[in-house]
């Protein structure tokens, strides 16, 4: 089970951070993932890390402003979200695969339910 928190209504240039606990599976096994899906959209990926927490990966439209991290001692995956756009604005979800972290939908098992992020002008 992966339960986002940590979304809400911010203003442009303002700062969230997300988190994704997971549960009933060993934590460091899987890469985990963030993405997020604006209304009207397709889900789009946003980041990425690896098992470890030695690598990451940033779509264009977030690098520099994002950061994703882990701690697997407590089972949580983290999304440091800085310099925020209303284009931001969208659901975001965590995701966990086996293996290497990937950016594509299809390649992630377990999906949580979600946290709505709204960013204001």
């Amino acid at each position: 089970q992966l339960v986002e928190s940590g979304g809400g209504l911010v203003q442009a240039g303002g700062s969230l951070r997300l988190s994704c606990a997971a549960s009933g599976r060993t934590f460091s096994n899987y890469a985990m993932g963030w993405f997020r899906q604006a209304p009207g959209k397709e889900r789009e990926f946003v980041a990425a890390i690896s098992r470890g927490g030695y690598r990451t990966y940033y779509a264009d439209s977030v690098k520099g402003r994002v950061t994703i991290s882990r701690d697997n001692a407590k089972n949580t995956v983290y999304l440091q979200m800085n310099s925020l756009k209303p284009e931001d604005t969208a659901v975001y979800y965590c995701a966990l695969r086996g293996g290497s972290p990937s950016l594509g939908v299809p390649d992630y098992e377990y999906w949580g339910q979600g946290t709505q992020v709204t960013v204001s002008s």
